[in-house]
């Protein structure tokens, strides 16, 4: 007993100040369980093991947040997860479009392409999401979120080097009818309504449940250019369905949802050249070519489990999901107008140049997962196959000038199809009452099929997509090794394949206090990819590597106090091979390579502490260290360099503070503040290979962004005056490498400003 009281004090001196997101904030009223049931201790329950438990019984490092902390958090969109998640970073060009996530220092690097899978595997309700253009949806009307840190080879498996986000939608409780409605408005004349509704018409048997959201506003950047519009608006509407049918006592449990949305932002706000930036603010532009960010994405997913046995479960679950990436990208920052002239090809080093790219792919996939899980006595069995396959059909158009020496640009086409077979088994045995035992393994077999490439060079586009007079073929099937295209020359083809055996094992131990430990190693894969930023030569459409991670991580969560603190903590370690990323040289030329070798190590911290009823303290910290071991990258050895999106501190923490209750009336206060450190956007650093390299602005020094709100609620309506990023902290979200290709500029794309705005909100 003596050492037991030892180490809940080192525990609690540990945890001091630090407090987590992965419980829903004081005073909500959860809209819809986590489950048909809730622990007594009032967690989160999780599915991250195919079974629900609570999310303290999960022994990996897992946040789990409700959908009612996600909004006490201001978190709207999935590019905000960063704010409530240690070690987790969310970069992106295309604003809230295609967010690229960074798990424990691992994610796409400096890859833009829209046919590169995240290596953060992302689902919606255990369905697997391909295309990264449909992760940027809005989080409207969601049970919760499960993001499950270090690479997951088991039960989720496909390109999960970095880990996993699952976004749980609430479906048909079949618990009688409900509902609610949320309509708010903010600055940048920015409306917002969001509702859903749910019918139960044959109670705990056939329910249904649908739910919209919807969010219009001006761009949020000002833009001094004339007669231009302003970057960076806000045009949302999303829908989702869902039936779920459970007979009484035959053990079918049958849920189909249905969902469709589309985003057609203005584009995002690009910092140019500095003869573009003269005078201007952080939060102002001179953007002359302002176009779209417009995406859309849809989907259907079956899901049938059946009930043979209370220990003996079968589940399918069936997908068809699709969606379009169409952008018109102005990557120069400056104020031309898009009427391209001679006099616009001119020397890099003049310090203006032409940039214009019209991104456009259309995306389509289908899964398969069948799965069977069985308990009985001591031992817990899941295991089952799955199937998928995705298709990308992209055409891009590249206004180019200053870097073709007077062809404007290229025109590039191509369809990849992927496919991916997959048997997985994952047992725990309970060895003692205390000690239990995890093993399991997944073999994948994937495989890539580059179709139909080809891409031409132009002269003309002086209006983009207009006046394109083609020049030479430069992406074909040559007629013979070493020849050069020619016009009618057949279609570049291509196809790429490969295994991989991953797993995972660990040792749980459940201590006097119901704390749980553990230690695991676990292995992860991301399939081989190809280029698909090559359009220059066909030379370049090259099928690299697959990632792989062998990670290893201890790990201590539970309660103390009675309760009234819940912490869960991590140290990891991971040999991390073969990331991909681009290698960007002059012409421009694009070449996908592999990162031979990677270390990174941290820990992580999330914490509630419940100091009164109506005050609670949450927090989380995140540290990283993530370091190429070997990497050469344009003739430049980069071993010792931080890799990209991976800052060495992340930190949250926040007040939900009941400041009065009286009879049904509360009003409370939930401010938050996310700290992240110093990070890099390139492989490179601070280090230069060229002397028309400037690397050193591809780079964000440590900030804080303050958000919070202001809640009064009565019975079923409640009030909410919110701000986020309250004090206006300048950060740059994204930065690409152009110098090494010639430009005489760097991509650079800036955070949003402050916003703030009042919502009223109705439960029924």
């Amino acid at each position: 007993m003596v050492a037991s009281s030892a180490l809940r004090m080192v525990i609690a001196g540990f945890l001091c100040g630090a407090v987590s997101p992965a419980w829903a904030a004081a005073g909500d009223a959860p809209a819809a369980p986590a489950t048909d049931s809730a622990p007594p201790t009032g967690e989160i329950l999780v599915t991250a093991l195919r079974r629900s438990e609570s999310v303290l019984n999960v022994p990996l490092s897992i946040s789990a947040v409700s959908g009612n902390a996600l909004a006490a958090k201001g978190v709207t969109n999935s590019v905000d997860l960063a704010e409530v998640v240690p070690n987790l970073q969310v970069s992106t060009n295309f604003g809230t479009a295609q967010p690229n996530f960074s798990m424990r220092g691992i994610s796409v690097a400096n890859e833009y392409n829209s046919n590169q899978v995240s290596p953060v595997g992302v689902y919606m309700d255990d369905v697997y999401l391909a295309a990264r253009a449909s992760h940027g949806m809005g989080l409207f009307d969601l049970d919760r979120v499960e993001v499950l840190r270090g690479p997951q080879g088991t039960l989720f498996g496909r390109n999960t080097t970095g880990g996993a986000i699952d976004f749980i939608t609430r479906g048909p409780k079949l618990q009688g009818d409900n509902g609610y409605v949320d309509l708010g408005y903010g600055n940048f004349n920015t409306f917002t309504a969001q509702g859903a509704g749910e019918i139960t018409t044959d109670d705990g048997q056939l329910g249904m449940r649908a739910a919209i959201n919807y969010v219009k506003g001006d761009g949020q950047f000002a833009n001094v250019a004339p007669g231009a519009m302003r970057p960076g608006s806000q045009d949302t509407l999303q829908g989702r369905f869902s039936v779920r049918f459970r007979p009484t006592g035959s053990g079918l449990d049958i849920k189909l949802r249905a969902y469709a949305g589309r985003d057609n932002p203005t584009s995002t706000p690009v910092f140019g050249p500095a003869s573009a930036r003269q005078g201007l603010d952080f939060f102002t532009v001179n953007e002359g070519n302002v176009g779209y960010d417009r995406t859309s994405a849809w989907g259907t997913a079956l899901t049938v489990s059946y009930a043979f046995t209370p220990g003996l479960t079968a589940t399918s679950i069936t997908s068809y999901d699709g969606g379009r990436l169409n952008m018109q990208s102005p990557s120069d920052g400056t104020p031309e107008s898009g009427a391209y002239a001679p006099a616009d090809f001119g020397s890099p080093v003049t310090g203006e140049g032409d940039l214009y790219i019209h991104w456009h792919s259309i995306f389509r996939q289908f899964t398969e997962e069948m799965r069977v899980n069985y308990e009985s006595g001591k031992l817990k069995l899941v295991g089952g196959v799955f199937y998928g396959w995705d298709r990308t059909t992209t055409d891009n158009d590249f206004n180019i000038g200053v870097a073709t020496l007077g062809a404007v640009g290229y025109y590039q086409h191509y369809v990849q199809n992927r496919y991916s077979v997959a048997t997985f088994l994952q047992g725990d045995y309970q060895i003692t009452p205390r000690l239990s035992l995890t093993l399991g393994l997944r073999e994948t077999w994937d495989k890539a099929l580059y179709q139909n490439g080809t891409a031409d060079e132009y002269f003309g586009g002086f209006l983009l997509g207009a006046g394109e007079t083609p020049l030479a073929t430069t992406v074909c099937t040559p007629s013979a090794p070493g020849a050069a295209c020619t016009p009618g020359s057949a279609p570049y083809a291509a196809a790429g394949n490969n295994a991989a055996l991953t797993g995972r094992a660990s040792l749980n131990y459940k201590l006097d206090e119901g704390l749980l430990a553990y230690a695991s190693y676990n292995r992860g894969y991301r399939s081989g990819a190809f280029n698909g930023g090559a359009y220059t030569s066909q030379t370049g459409i090259d099928y690299v590597l697959p990632e792989r991670v062998n990670a290893y991580e201890v790990g201590l969560k539970g309660h103390l106090f009675d309760h009234a603190l819940t912490f869960s903590t991590a140290a990891f370690y991971d040999d991390y091979q073969n990331q991909q990323l681009q290698n960007t040289l002059p012409g421009p030329v694009a070449i996908l390579v592999n990162a031979p070798k990677s270390e990174i190590y941290g820990g992580e911290l999330e914490a509630t502490w419940h100091a009164l009823p109506t005050l609670a303290f949450n927090g989380s910290l995140g540290l990283l260290h993530a370091k190429y071991k070997e990497l050469t990258l344009q003739g430049v050895d980069l071993a010792g360099q931080d890799l990209p999106f991976a800052p060495h501190v992340t930190a949250q923490a926040g007040v939900d503070w009941a400041v009065w209750r009286q009879g049904a009336d509360e009003i409370s206060l939930s401010p938050n503040l996310a700290y992240t450190s110093h990070v890099y956007f390139t492989p490179f650093n601070l280090v230069n290979a060229n002397a028309l390299q400037a690397n050193s602005e591809l780079q964000q020094n440590g900030y804080t962004k303050v958000n919070a709100q202001l809640v009064w609620k009565h019975a079923g309506y409640a009030v909410r005056a919110w701000v986020s990023n309250a004090f206006n902290t300048k950060v740059l979200a994204y930065g690409l490498d152009l110098r090494g290709a010639g430009f005489p500029y760097n991509f650079l794309v800036p955070s949003t400003p402050r916003t703030f705005g009042i919502s009223v909100h109705a439960g029924f």
